[in-house]
C-alpha cells in the first residue's frame, strides 16, 4: 500500500511539473496563437539563472528573481524578434523560435559549460516533508519529517518494516503549481486585466479602440508564459538535474500535454499533466513484461516465443514512449483534446 501511495504522489509531483511547464506554453497559444518551440529552452534558462542568483542571495530571492529574468527575456524576445515575424504567418514564427531554442542551448553551454551544475535547495527542503511507516502487525502510520531509526527497524525477524519518506522538494512543487493554477485562474477569469487580454486575441479591433495597446498585451502574455517557464526551471532544477539537456528531456513530453489536453485549454494540459505523470510514474516502477504475464496466466510457450525480443521488453524499459502512444490514441480517438473545443 505505500508504494501505491508513494508512486502515485511522485506521479502527481511530476505532473504538476509538466502543468507548470505546459500552462505557460497553454498561455501563449491559446492567446497568441504562437506555438513556442523555445518554451523547454526558458525552463533550463530560469534553471541556471536561479542557480546562479542562489550562490549570492540564496534560494528563496532566486526563486522570485530568476522568473523576473526570464519573463523580460522573452517579453524582449516578442518584442524584438517574434512581433516582427508574426505578419507573415505561423510557419515564421515556428521557425524563429525554433531558432530560438537552439542559441539558448549554445548560451547555457557558454556561460556555465556542458556539466550540470549543483544547484541545491534549500536546506528546509532537502529531507522528507513525512514517512510512511508500514508495520507488518501495526499497519501503515505516518511520521512527518524523517522517520526515527528505531522505527524502521524490526526487534524480529519475522516482522517485516518499511519506511518510505516523499521528499520535500516534491511537495514544495506540488504546492507550487497548485498555487500557480489557483492564480493564473483567478487572473484570467476574475480580474480586468484578463478580459482585456481574452479580448485582444478575439477582437483585437475593439480593444484597440478602448484605447488599449494590443501588441503590447501581446508581448505581456509571451512575456508572463516564459516567467512561468522559468519558474519551474527553478523549482526543477533544484529538484532534479540542472544540466544543458533539461530543455531536451521535457521539450517532446509538454507539447504532448499541450496537444492530450487540448490546444489553449488550461484545464485540459492540466489534466493531462497529471494523467502523463502518473501513467509514466507508475510505469517506470513495474518491471513486468509480456512474457511475465502469459508464463502467470500459465499459458503455453514456444521456445521461439520465450526468446523474442519484444515480448521480454518491461513496462520500464517503455515507459519513456508511453506519452506518445497516449498521444497517438487521443489524435485517432479524440483529435480536438481531453478537453479542448472544436471550433467552427
Amino acid at each position: 500500500m505505500e508504494f501505491f501511495i508513494i508512486s502515485m504522489l511522485n506521479g502527481l509531483s511530476y505532473g504538476l511539473l509538466l502543468f507548470m511547464l505546459s500552462s505557460g506554453l497553454t498561455l501563449i497559444f491559446s492567446m497568441m496563437g504562437v506555438l513556442n518551440f523555445a518554451h523547454a529552452s526558458f525552463y533550463m534558462l530560469g534553471a541556471y539563472v536561479g542557480y546562479s542568483v542562489a550562490q549570492f542571495v540564496g534560494f528563496w530571492p532566486a526563486l522570485l528573481i530568476a522568473p523576473v529574468v526570464v519573463g523580460l527575456l522573452g517579453a524582449a524576445f516578442e518584442r524584438q524578434c517574434l512581433r516582427k515575424v508574426h505578419k507573415f504567418g505561423h510557419v515564421p514564427e515556428l521557425l524563429v523560435t525554433f531558432g530560438l531554442s537552439y542559441v539558448i542551448v549554445e548560451i547555457v553551454q557558454l556561460v556555465w559549460g556542458r556539466i550540470a551544475v549543483e544547484f541545491r535547495p534549500p536546506e528546509v527542503l532537502r529531507g522528507p516533508v513525512f514517512t510512511l511507516i508500514n508495520h507488518s502487525i501495526d499497519g501503515m502510520r505516518l511520521v512527518w519529517g524523517s522517520a526515527p531509526a528505531e522505527l524502521c527497524s524490526a526487534a524480529d525477524a519475522a516482522v517485516r518494516v518499511v519506511c518510505s519518506p516523499f521528499p520535500a522538494t516534491r511537495g514544495f512543487m506540488m504546492l507550487v503549481a497548485v498555487v500557480m493554477l489557483l492564480s493564473v485562474w483567478l487572473l484570467l477569469t476574475r480580474t480586468r486585466i484578463g478580459l482585456v487580454i481574452q479580448a485582444a486575441l478575439t477582437h483585437p479591433e475593439a480593444v484597440e479602440s478602448l484605447g488599449h495597446n494590443v501588441p503590447r498585451v501581446f508581448m505581456l502574455v509571451f512575456g508572463a508564459g516564459s516567467a512561468l517557464a522559468g519558474l519551474a526551471g527553478v523549482i526543477g532544477g533544484s529538484t532534479f538535474l540542472t544540466e544543458p539537456a533539461m530543455a531536451a528531456t521535457v521539450g517532446s513530453v509538454i507539447f504532448v500535454v499541450v496537444v492530450v489536453g487540448g490546444m489553449g485549454s488550461l484545464s485540459g494540459a492540466f489534466v493531462a499533466s497529471l494523467l502523463i505523470g502518473v501513467i509514466q510514474t507508475f510505469a517506470v516502477a513495474f518491471e513486468y513484461s509480456l512474457l511475465t504475464l502469459l508464463e502467470q496466466l500459465g499459458m503455453p510457450l514456444s521456445d521461439a516465443l520465450r526468446n523474442n525480443s519484444y515480448i521480454k521488453l518491461t513496462l520500464s524499459q517503455v515507459a519513456p514512449i508511453l506519452p506518445y502512444l497516449f498521444l497517438v490514441l487521443i489524435l485517432i480517438f479524440r483529435p480536438r483534446g481531453l478537453l479542448g473545443k472544436r471550433e467552427g
